[in-house]
C-alpha cells in the first residue's frame, strides 16, 4: 500500500488528506495558512509524494492547531502508506543547500519517535507565519509517523530559505528513506524482524 487517504474532524480543525509515497510529485494543497501551502507544495515536489490536502481550521484564532494538526495527519498517512515496512530503505538523508542556508536533514524510519531540531529562525515570522510553528509541524509527524528525524541548520541567515530547505531537505531524504532497496525487496529491514 503506497496510497493512504485520512480524514480527522477535531473542534478546531477538519482535515481530508491523501498521500501517495510513490508518487511524481503532483500535489493540490490548501491549509489555510500561505506559506504552509508553498511548503507542502515543495515538500511534495521534491520527495515525488502525491498529495492532496484540503484543511478548514480555527486560523481565526491563530494558526497553530492548523499546522500542528496536518503535521499529525501527514505523519499518519505516512506510517500507514509504508505497510509492513517490507523492502524500504529505512534510511536517508539529505544535504540541502538554499541560497545562504545549508540544511542537513536524516531521517531513520524506526518505530521509535524523535526530533532533533537544532534550527536557530532569525525572525519570528514569514509574512503571518509564525516561525516557531514549523517545529511544531514536525513533532506532529515524527509522533505519528514514529521515526528519527534530525534536522540541522548548518548555515543561514534568512528564515524563508531556511524553512524552504528544511522541508525540500526532509522530503529528499524521506524519498531515500520510503524507497525500495532492490537488493532486499521481500526483507523487513531490522535485525529484529519488524519496524
Amino acid at each position: 500500500m503506497s496510497t493512504v487517504e485520512l480524514q480527522r474532524v477535531t473542534a478546531e480543525t477538519n482535515i481530508a488528506l491523501t498521500l501517495n509515497i510513490r508518487g511524481n510529485g503532483v500535489s493540490s494543497v490548501d491549509t489555510g495558512v500561505g506559506f504552509l501551502n508553498h511548503m507542502l507544495t515543495a515538500f511534495a515536489k521534491h520527495g515525488d509524494f502525491d498529495l492532496w490536502v484540503q484543511c478548514n481550521g480555527d486560523t481565526h484564532v491563530d494558526d497553530h492547531h492548523t499546522v500542528e494538526d496536518i503535521g499529525i495527519v501527514l505523519g499518519q498517512a505516512f506510517w500507514q502508506a509504508l505497510g509492513d515496512k517490507q523492502g524500504i530503505c529505512r534510511f536517508g538523508q539529505w544535504l540541502l543547500p538554499m541560497d545562504e542556508a545549508l540544511i542537513q536533514c536524516a531521517v531513520d524510519l524506526s518505530g521509535r519517535s524523535y526530533l532533533g531540531w537544532r534550527v536557530d529562525l532569525p525572525t519570528e515570522k514569514i509574512g503571518s507565519f509564525d516561525c516557531e510553528l514549523a517545529e511544531e509541524f514536525w513533532l506532529g509527524f515524527v509522533r505519528n509517523c514514529p521515526c528519527s528525524l534530525h534536522i540541522r541548520q548548518l548555515e543561514g541567515t534568512n528564515s524563508h530559505h531556511i524553512l524552504e530547505g528544511v522541508f525540500k531537505g526532509a522530503a529528499r531524504a524521506l524519498k531515500q528513506a520510503v524507497s525500495i532497496d532492490e537488493k532486499h525487496a521481500h526483507e523487513i529491514p531490522s535485525t529484529k524482524g519488524v519496524l
